[in-house]
């Protein structure tokens, strides 16, 4: 059978594996094209390499531009440059060396000193030069507003006046046709035909352009037509259907310079060499236009069948290789888990591994700057974390669903001889109603049990006439309840569990404790305790349970949340002992309790010490059966605060206890129990770095609407790991709370609903928890009065305005950018998805300001 087992098990992930790079090669299928001529018409020449950029006057030398100029001349006999300024005034002098022609370019611009420096320049070198033979007299200058169409007039007459070669300016195409007086002032129409820039899908494009160069010449037949730049670019944002890829680069100029060969056209391709100092101009995608990259090497096949990523069959390895080291670990120890369970896993770990290995191919095409490396640094970190995270969440998904049967089972103990040691139970208080602490010790005092006590400590309730209530009706209950009012009292509730435990009877051998809100089942004690009978088990906890989920519907979303961590996660870590400790509803060994003690420096002392007692190789017991109900928060800021306490308190427990979770120093945690523990707190640490995602693309899309030029939609790599993630998380709280849970669809809805809210407020605790050490204890009132809208809304502030913040960077960028593409369409849909969290929130708090219905008695029913 095990060697049957492990034989599917290959089958699954070889074919899975089959399947992965099968999708590779699928998307990487060869298109057939044109092979690259032998001569071009031109190229647009621009010589500057790394660290170069002319707005800082930093230029190419003669020896780099004489080295550009022997590749290109393989190619063409004619070069394009757009400016005289510098080493740039050097190229005709030096493109005759290997045969070329240059159509000189002249930069005009608001400048005005620079322009006649520009225009004096270009004179002289038409003059001299002989390998000048046309000069071109401003590159879109018109397009950008920077002249008007007299002044450029003026300064194409002067020129012509000047030189003997032909005179023009290079316009858009559309900019002629705007301005046809403008053919009065030229020798012949230079034209940008670039169809990326209008939306074009690149299969359409080369007859666009030809269509464009028709047009062209209709509306000016006398004169010649130079389409001074057609081209490609190989990487950036998408416009409309115009997707920039090296493929669509390769195959799009490939068909374009074939047919416009053999029609007879002038033409520029722009352009030689990618420019990455144009992304200050013209976005991202200004820098890769180039036929070459920066290092002067081939962007694509010059010939036979283009590829859309050369290299993609060793990506497809790396792909497989890491995840299969993703599902090494992922099934070890996964002996009960069934063979739908183990091909889920499978499928999760390659989808994974192909999209991190994708992500760091796209990400290695773009040109580096300390600030792109400072970013990509940080996308990749936060890839591979986002990797983690999703791996681990899918393997809690696998484990809670697909389990053979469950290897640690704690059912309640019924037989009469079971072992029943004397029990101490201890009720901490702070400033509760006493009319619900009375209810909790009338459910204590119906225990049917042999030997027990209750032990209520009251630290630091400052009005008499909330505990002296109390204190009366404990001695009312007889000697078996013990009533303690200590104040000032340091230590929040571990403080004062440590202070109650000098007054337990001396032979009592477990210690259970119940928060004041809890009214317990009859037989909790009787069911439970019997487990301390196996010497290894120091630990044994229920889950925590509510009986308030009817009182409102902001109630009955808060329960449906509560369930899924107490009936799925606690249920999947008991399988590996490594139960989180909750501080009600959990019972300890007396003798475990003396030598650990409660923390007093933690403020979820409980689960604190429930990692001690695993570093001491002690055991624990979990048994998902209900024996106590509790109340649930009544206001959205206390079921805010509840949860900011717990995650909190699992950074101070990461922080003080690294070392063994970590690297299993000083302790017996097993590799299972260390997983669990740092997998169960991982989403909340990746709520806690999506707050910078957040401020991030809030501030990223603010450029685009300030500056929406020269600012495009960040790349789709940016926002696919945490949209992937979320959309993941999403589907797995709908799936595993119907399948595992037992709920309906609406409350599993609700459940979704109601852990977004929580988001911004887990991210700040974990924040918090890095950077301080301690705050103060936050305690859950219950039984608190409603309150308004206004304080509702109050509450939620923090949410309110990120979620305004994120709706109008949405909206903004509808309105200044027209939503022309699909990456903008994607960005805005990724801000409207980041505003789930957030919405959610705010639905949350004016749910619980909601008028409650009549009150009904929430005293929890005896067992049967």
């Amino acid at each position: 059978m095990p060697s049957r087992k492990l034989g599917l098990n290959l089958v699954v992930v070889l074919t899975i594996a089959a399947l992965c790079a099968g999708l590779w090669a699928l998307v990487n299928r060869p298109v057939s094209a044109p092979d690259w001529p032998e001569q071009i018409a031109g190229y647009s020449f621009s010589p500057f390499r790394a660290g170069q950029a002319p707005q800082h006057g930093s230029y190419p030398s003669d020896a780099q531009i004489r080295a550009d100029l022997e590749l290109l001349s393989s190619q063409t006999d004619n070069i394009r440059t757009y400016s005289v300024e510098g080493t740039l005034a050097d190229i005709p002098r030096l493109a005759e060396e290997f045969g070329l022609r240059v159509t000189l370019g002249v930069w005009i611009s608001r400048d005005l000193q620079r322009n006649e420096r520009e225009i004096a320049k270009a004179i002289e070198l038409a003059k001299r030069e002989r390998s000048v033979i046309r000069v071109v007299v401003g590159n879109e200058a018109l397009f950008r507003r920077e002249v008007s169409v007299e002044q450029l007039s003026a300064y194409l007459d002067r020129v012509r006046a000047a030189v003997k070669v032909p005179v023009t300016t290079s316009e858009q195409w559309h900019s002629w046709e705007d301005n046809p007086q403008l053919a009065r002032h030229v020798d012949l129409i230079a034209a940008h035909v670039l169809p990326y820039w209008e939306f074009m899908p690149m299969d359409k494009s080369v007859q666009f352009v030809l269509d464009r160069a028709k047009s062209l010449k209709r509306l000016f037949p006398k004169k010649p037509l130079l389409l001074s730049e057609v081209g490609w670019p190989s990487n950036g944002r998408m416009r409309g259907g115009a997707d920039a890829s090296p493929a669509n680069q390769a195959i799009y100029l490939r068909t374009l310079v074939n047919t416009l060969n053999a029609k007879g056209y002038n033409y520029f391709v722009v352009e030689a060499f990618d420019q990455p100092w144009k992304t200050a101009e013209e976005g991202a995608v200004g820098a890769y236009w180039g036929v070459y990259n920066l290092e002067r090497q081939a962007k694509f096949a010059f010939e036979g069948p283009v590829v859309a990523i050369p290299a993609w069959r060793l990506l497809a390895v790396a792909s497989v290789v890491l995840a299969l080291l993703a599902l090494a670990l992922l099934l070890i120890d996964s002996s009960a888990l069934r063979q739908r369970g183990r091909t889920f896993l499978t499928f999760v770990a390659f989808a994974g591994g192909s999209l991190l290995v994708w992500i760091a191919y796209d990400y290695s095409l773009q040109y580096s700057t300390w600030f792109s490396l400072t970013v990509g640094g940080l996308l990749g970190l936060g890839a591979l974390g986002v990797f983690i995270v999703l791996l681990t969440e899918a393997h809690e998904l696998a484990e809670a669903v697909w389990m053979h049967d469950r290897r640690r089972p704690f059912r309640p103990v019924i037989a009469e001889q079971a072992y029943r040691p004397k029990v101490s139970v201890h009720v901490p208080c702070y400033n509760e109603p006493p009319e619900m602490v009375k209810q909790t010790l009338d459910a204590l005092a119906r225990l049917d049990y042999p030997d027990f006590e209750v032990l209520v400590i009251d630290n630091n309730t400052r009005d008499p006439a909330i505990w002296q209530p109390v204190q009366a009706h404990c001695a009312s209950l007889g000697p078996r309840f013990r009533f303690f009012h200590v104040a000032p009292l340091a230590g929040f509730k571990g403080g004062a569990l440590n202070h109650v435990m000098q007054y337990t009877a001396a032979d009592a051998e477990v210690i259970a404790v119940i928060d004041s809100d809890y009214c317990v089942d009859r037989n909790w004690l009787k069911h439970m305790v019997p487990h301390f009978a196996d010497p290894r088990i120091a630990v044994v906890q229920s889950p925590q349970d509510y009986r308030d989920q009817q009182q409102s519907l902001f109630k009955k979303l808060c329960y449906a949340e509560y369930k899924g961590f107490f009936h799925i996660g606690m249920i999947t870590r008991n399988e590996r002992d490594a139960i989180i400790q909750h501080g009600t509803m959990t019972m300890t060994r007396r003798a475990v309790l003396d030598e650990l003690k409660w923390a007093d420096w933690c403020i979820t002392e409980d689960a604190e010490l429930g990692l001690r007692v695993f570093e001491k190789g002690l055991s624990a017991a979990y048994s998902e059966d209900s024996y106590g109900k509790g109340l649930m928060p009544d206001t959205f800021i206390d079921f805010k605060k509840q949860r900011f306490r717990w995650a909190y308190g699992a950074i101070q427990i990461i922080k003080r206890h690294a070392a063994s979770l970590l690297l299993g120093k000083a302790s017996e945690l097993t590799r299972g129990q260390r997983y669990h523990f740092i997998a169960g707190w991982l989403p909340w640490i990746a709520d806690g770095l999506n707050i910078f995602f957040t401020v991030g693309a809030l501030l990223w899309s603010a450029a685009m609407i300030i500056v929406p030029n020269r600012v495009d939609p960040p790349l789709l790599i940016f926002a696919i790991p945490p949209l992937a993630l979320f959309l993941f998380k999403l589907g797995k709280i709908l799936f595993l709370y119907r399948r595992a849970v037992r709920v309906t669809l609406s409350d599993a809805f609700s459940a979704a609903l109601a852990g977004l809210a929580l988001s911004h407020t887990i991210a700040k605790a974990v924040l918090y928890g890095l950077f301080t050490s301690s705050i103060p204890f936050f305690r859950t009132p219950k039984m608190r009065s409603q309150h308004g809208l206004l304080l509702a809304l109050a509450e939620a502030r923090e949410e309110v305005f990120i979620l305004f913040l994120l709706w109008g960077a949405a909206a903004g960028i509808a309105l200044v950018q027209g939503m022309p593409s699909p990456d903008v369409k994607f960005w805005v849909a990724m801000l409207l998805v980041q505003s789930l969290p957030y919405l959610a929130a705010l639905i949350m708090a004016l749910l619980s300001s909601l008028p409650a219905p009549q009150p009904q008695s929430l005293e929890q029913p005896a067992r049967v």
